[in-house]
């Protein structure tokens, strides 16, 4: 408790008030009494007792041996001076607040009792033998009332910091989970990076070097350029991983250009034709990067799955979003199908997750052979909370 405001504050007062007591009653005491032979042991006990009293903010407020050893000593001296003087008596209500606050429970409870005995005492011996019930009722009133304020408010204490422990445990709980959701999102994010990026150039490479590898001897020129064109996409994944992790832009963002240079350039590598409707406005960087890897992926299952002898694609300008039309004239397929797991693999629902992170849809239009037509729009005016 004595790193409670309130109960340094409490024990400032309470000090103040013993001294102004002890003070009080030896003017008291003098006043009354004309100076005889127990004048000066009155005199000293109190300069012994407001001694001991000033040592005991050194001792602190824990119950150690020390200052329960001080608490007897000026317990001690107190009902020393109450018996020579009982103008002293009412001394004791500053230490019922110092017993009640250093001594265990039971053990501040026998303390307060015995100090009521001592100021009832002292109050009828001041009576000069005169009965009168307050003398009897006041001072274990006053003990009991002091008693109960100080139980409550210490209880009241220790309930404020049970509720905040409680409230730094929430807390705690509160930021673990939050770390949780953000590594598991931090994961699909990646998984995402490298489906789309990493992942689709090693199956292309994959298909280029088992196409040149079928080629090999009878057609050399086109399996050089098969290796060519698979060593060109290992350049480009390499500058993409040294991109991941430094968190980088996609590598054909970063080389400058905007989003619809580096979709022509992806188009362009793909052999899709690329075509800009609207007035181009300024996009965010998360809007370019999500839309740049939308197209990636749409133009690799393409590639791998569609079958498709021409790929288009179409960023349209308008006055609330953009949108990205990726189109072939494949197989196509069911779209209800790109919902299951596992049936289309990561691609789709990766490109799904990266438009509805930024507010967005993805709408996917396809017949069995009739090829297919995917669109991405993205608001231009809904506030970025996810990257891409």
């Amino acid at each position: 408790m004595e790193q409670d405001p309130d109960a340094r504050w409490l024990a400032r007062v309470m000090h103040i008030a013993f001294f102004l007591l002890l003070g009080a009653s030896l003017v008291r005491f003098l006043l009354r009494h004309p100076w005889e032979d127990r004048s000066p042991w009155i005199v000293a006990l109190s300069g012994a007792l407001a001694s001991l009293y000033l040592l005991g903010p050194v001792l602190g407020t824990r119950a150690t041996p020390r200052r329960i050893a001080w608490l007897f000593t000026v317990v001690a001296v107190w009902m020393v001076l109450v018996v020579l003087a009982p103008s002293f008596a009412w001394c004791a209500v500053p230490l019922f607040y110092t017993g009640l606050r250093t001594l265990p429970p039971r053990a501040a409870l026998v303390l307060v009792t015995l100090l009521t005995v001592f100021v009832v005492t002292a109050q009828v011996q001041l009576s000069n033998g005169g009965w009168d019930p307050n003398l009897v009722v006041a001072p274990p009133a006053v003990a009991a009332i002091a008693t109960a304020v100080f139980v409550h408010a210490q209880r009241q204490a220790e309930r404020q910091r049970a509720l905040i422990d409680d409230l730094i445990r929430t807390r705690r709980e509160l930021a673990a989970i939050e770390r949780r959701e953000g590594t598991l999102a931090e994961r699909q994010r990646l998984s995402m990076e490298i489906h789309d990026t990493l992942a689709q150039g090693l199956s292309s490479q994959q298909m280029l070097l088992q196409a040149a590898d079928r080629v090999w001897d009878s057609d050399p020129a086109t399996a050089r350029r098969h290796v060519r064109t698979a060593e060109s996409i290992a350049e480009r994944n390499l500058a993409e991983a040294r991109r991941f992790v430094h968190d980088l832009a996609p590598a054909d963002l970063a080389e400058g250009g905007g989003l619809e240079e580096a979709l022509r350039t992806l188009a362009g590598r793909e052999s899709a034709a690329f075509r800009v409707d609207g007035t181009p406005v300024p996009l965010p960087d998360r809007v370019q990067s999500a839309l740049l890897r939308i197209a990636q992926g749409a133009l690799a299952n393409v590639r791998e799955h569609a079958v498709a002898t021409s790929a288009a694609l179409t960023l349209t300008y308008l006055d609330d979003q953009v949108v990205l039309d990726i189109a072939d004239d494949g197989r196509g397929f069911e779209p209800s199908s790109a919902r299951e797991p596992g049936v289309r693999g990561h691609g789709l629902p990766a490109m799904r997750v990266r438009a509805e992170q930024l507010g967005g849809t993805l709408t996917i239009e396809s017949t069995p052979g009739e090829g297919t037509v995917l669109s991405a729009a993205i608001p231009l005016s809904t506030p970025l909370e996810a990257g891409p």
